[in-house]
């Protein structure tokens, strides 16, 4: 099959340092050449890619300080995969909706992944207008704001088996990756851990938007010495940090899409502690794979039990559930749907 995937350029694919949505690109990207497929990515260019690249900007509009409107390169984005659109049988879009007014007048299969919060009210107009647009969410909780839009299916992220090693929590600390922003609710993750008497390492990175939120209200609790600021970290001290922990703990209070850290620790046979919000229910098994928790007591009560998990047990459930293999073949599944389906045949469950 001939596949184009076209990424968002904040990030390159993969990113080099924070970028779930990117990250997932490649993983499904490489698993597509893996399996045979003629694929092109449509990315930055700085990614790293065994597929062709289409380089739609220098480098990673995040990364790149003199950029201050990523609009023009999306744009020019969308009007190169326009240019190439008859090279490919299906084309798969990830986040951005630039192409909805124009896939309605084009003969080539695309379908869009949403990879972010759909409860925002400015999204209803949006879907309301283009109900027809072939979407994928990544968990089922994803799609309570949009229940009535053109679903054609759920797929749950994945990653590579052999991607992160596997470690033993000899560190005992607790672990926290991903972004600082009042949604993922770290104040709460903070006074667990202390009622616990854990030491909580913060593998975090802070957007511009999030700092005066960082400085007045994070950097004050940074005081207690069992909290420890790492700041962002790559992919291979990602692999060290969640293997030596104890466990991963997963504080947010928001719908939570999905939730990539999650099965980032899986993979290394750490369990995750996570409140019950959005996607958790969907990704942790509650007693196997980690504890989900709703109150502060709760989560303290979780960080006490987590030693007896069994680590290999955790590992075990990643490679059957979450694997990069597993993901690309339900994105097959859906491709081959699109490609046979009739016009009228635009939404399905």
């Amino acid at each position: 099959m001939r596949i184009a995937q076209v990424a968002p350029l904040y990030e390159a694919v993969p990113p080099l340092l924070y970028g779930g949505t990117e990250r997932v690109v490649s993983y499904l990207t490489e698993e597509l050449v893996a399996l045979g497929h003629d694929v092109t990515l449509y990315a930055s260019g700085d990614s790293v890619t065994s597929a062709r690249l289409v380089s739609c900007s220098e480098r990673a509009l995040r990364l790149w300080p003199e950029v201050r409107d990523g609009n023009a390169y999306h744009v020019l984005q969308f009007e190169r995969v326009l240019k190439d659109l008859h090279s490919y049988d299906v084309v798969h879009f990830h986040g951005e909706p630039l192409h909805y007014p124009l896939s309605r007048l084009v003969d080539v299969p695309m379908v869009t992944t949403l990879h972010g919060r759909l409860d925002l009210p400015e999204l209803v107009p949006l879907y309301r207008e283009f109900f027809d647009v072939p979407l994928v969410s990544i968990s089922n909780s994803q799609r309570t704001p949009l229940p009535w839009a053109a679903w054609r299916g759920t797929v749950l992220h994945g990653l590579p088996t052999d991607l992160l090693p596997v470690g033993d929590g000899g560190g005992g600390y607790l672990a926290f990756v991903g972004r600082i922003s009042p949604e993922k609710d770290l104040v709460s993750g903070i006074e667990i851990a202390r009622r616990a008497g854990r030491p909580l390492k913060l593998a975090a990175k802070v957007d511009e938007a999030d700092r005066k939120y960082f400085e007045t209200v994070i950097r004050p609790l940074l005081d207690d010495p069992l909290i420890e600021f790492l700041g962002e970290i790559d992919e291979a001290e990602k692999g060290r940090f969640l293997g030596d922990a104890l466990a991963m703990l997963f504080p947010v209070d928001w719908p939570e899409p999905f939730g990539l850290a999650m099965i980032e620790a899986m993979a290394c046979g750490t369990p995750v502690i996570a409140r019950r919000r959005g996607s958790v229910p969907e990704v942790v098994d509650d007693g196997i794979t980690g504890f989900i928790y709703e109150t502060i007591e709760e989560g303290v009560a979780a960080i006490d039990a987590v030693a007896r998990l069994d680590r290999a047990g955790v590992r075990r459930h990643f490679v059957e559930r979450f694997s990069a293999r597993r993901m690309a073949l339900d994105y097959l599944a859906i491709y081959a749907a699109l490609c046979t389906a009739k016009p009228s045949e635009v939404i399905a469950s």
